[in-house]
């Protein structure tokens, strides 16, 4: 496993910028995942991690090394495709060992590495089966075992669920996480899906117009959210317009459409005068609905309109006044047009400058 560092990389396409002065560290052995719409620059990030784009400035280090123009098969990188690029004609063995027979390792060393990769994913009952007749969760796990199988310095994912079903999405979530901890290796996982990167990263950073919003842990991103831009990559939230009465270091108090509310300061806002505008972040699972508010927590009253059942969930647009705000709740119980109180904690508001 290694430390990389990306240190003001940029890239260009013509007359357009793929990626502007980005820069990334990620510590040896994490699982680090680029998280961003179609279009922000993360597979261009991936692929020059892998050597496959050379960037226009900046550099790349593995473990302090510069890499920016290694060539790629220099690198010691293993990289899985968002389609598996499995040869059709060859058997899952054949397909996994096919990286090894370029290297020229023997043909003796090439059964056990081969067996044991195999292994690892689940596969090993498959080996003389050939693509066509697998499932793309299997084709994905091979497609694993080949990166592995070569025992890479880093691991680079690019979209490795995305061809695949929701139930199929869970299982190899959690099977990407067990291999790549299980061989201790750096891993680079690029995902349009938050769900993705929230279950299966140490650490996201969100990338957009090739560059890098914000980088952190999941759940930092998640509820520290540092812009109206990365919250909404990261989950569903409200946002409501607002103007600042008081903005401190811990606290900011703002009025909007809604009532007023107190809540965390996000970037930027601290010390913004009175009367400035800013933007109220609340996402939909931190309400509370009841027949009365929670002490100590902001609330406001309205009815419960139109709903959309999700089994084990619901989301109700909740309607005060004008606005209809999105609130999540578990075990649905209320009933359309019912008139109620939506409490939220201070520390479930953030308050972002606009």
């Amino acid at each position: 496993m290694i430390a990389i560092q990306i240190s003001q990389l940029t890239k260009k396409f013509g007359a357009t910028t793929a990626l502007s002065g980005v820069d990334l560290d990620i510590t040896a052995g994490e699982l680090f995942a680029l998280l961003g719409p179609s279009g922000g620059g993360k597979t261009t990030l991936l692929r020059s991690l892998a050597g496959f784009h050379l960037p226009d400035a900046g550099r790349i280090f593995f473990d302090g090394e510069d890499v920016t123009r290694l060539a790629p098969h220099k690198r010691g990188t293993g990289m899985v495709f968002q389609n598996y690029a499995l040869w059709p004609h060859l058997t899952v063995a054949e397909n996994v060992a096919f990286g090894l027979e370029e290297r020229r390792v023997p043909r003796g060393e090439i059964e056990k590495r081969v067996a044991q990769a195999l292994a690892t994913v689940r596969m090993e009952a498959f080996a003389g089966r050939r693509p066509g007749g697998l499932s793309g969760g299997q084709q994905q796990r091979v497609a694993l075992a080949r990166a592995l199988v070569v025992r890479p310095r880093c691991l680079l994912l690019d979209e490795p669920l995305s061809n695949l079903d929701a139930s199929l999405r869970l299982e190899l979530r959690a099977e990407i996480r067990r291999v790549c901890k299980e061989f201790k290796l750096t891993t680079v996982y690029v995902t349009h899906d938050q769900k993705d990167a929230l279950a299966v990263s140490d650490r996201l950073a969100i990338l957009d117009g090739g560059r890098v919003l914000q980088a952190g842990a999941p759940r930092d991103v998640y509820r520290r959210p540092a812009s109206r831009a990365a919250a909404s990559f990261i989950g569903e939230a409200d946002f409501i317009p607002a103007k600042i009465i008081s903005a401190g270091a811990a606290r900011a108090t703002v009025e909007s459409a809604v009532g007023r509310f107190e809540g965390v300061p996000g970037r930027g806002v601290a010390g913004l005068a009175a009367g400035a505008s800013a933007i109220l972040l609340i996402r939909p699972a931190c309400w509370r609905l009841g027949r009365e508010a929670v002490a100590g927590w902001n609330h406001v009253c309205g009815r419960i309109g139109p709903a959309v059942y999700l089994g084990e969930t619901v989301q109700y647009d909740f309607v005060v006044g004008n606005v209809a705000l999105k609130i999540t709740e578990l075990n649905p119980r209320f009933a359309e047009n019912e008139e109620l109180v939506a409490s939220v904690a201070p520390d479930d508001v953030i308050v972002l400058a606009e």
